[in-house]
């Protein structure tokens, strides 16, 4: 079977990995990089709990291949914190009680990360719409768009 070989930037630390060319990103950030907080839920797109940065934007994991990602630059939930300081926005779910089983929640915050200046012009339904593409089957969303609400009023108020 042919291999390609991919460079990627992952939180911020270069890779250089050799891979077969169906390899799913989510499974190159899981078992080729041992990161993982990116979660497989539903394999078709359809749950956000794979959901990453690449170049900024959230994409889900499951539905890419490894080599699309070469020369990308990826975030994961394991680059929002600073050592043991939480992101803001994991601060935040945890004072919100945004998480329950926890298996939806690094979804969730990769696609809330890349959004934050979009949300802070959001209306609380615009907010529920915006989500919508991340399925949370424990805690009803009213903690997530609480997390999401707190996050955005700090963010705005560090004029970033």
């Amino acid at each position: 079977m042919a291999t390609h070989l991919i460079k990627v930037e992952v939180n911020g630390e270069a890779y250089e990995r050799t891979v077969p060319p169906r390899l799913l990103l989510s499974d190159f950030l899981r078992h080729e990089l041992h990161l993982t907080g990116t979660h497989v839920g539903c394999e078709h797109g359809v749950c956000g709990a794979c959901t990453v940065q690449l170049d900024g934007q959230g994409v889900r994991s499951c539905l890419l291949f490894a080599v699309q990602a070469d020369g990308s630059a990826i975030k994961t939930v394991e680059g929002l914190a600073a050592g043991d300081d939480l992101h803001p926005l994991q601060a935040a779910f945890s004072a919100a009680h945004a998480l329950q089983c926890g298996f939806c929640t690094p979804g969730f915050l990769m696609t809330i990360d890349s959004m934050l200046d979009e949300f802070a012009t959001m209306t609380e339904p615009e907010i529920r719409e915006a989500l919508s593409g991340n399925i949370c089957r424990c805690t009803g969303y009213q903690g997530i768009v609480e997390a999401v609400k707190a996050t955005v009023a700090s963010h705005s108020q560090e004029g970033r």
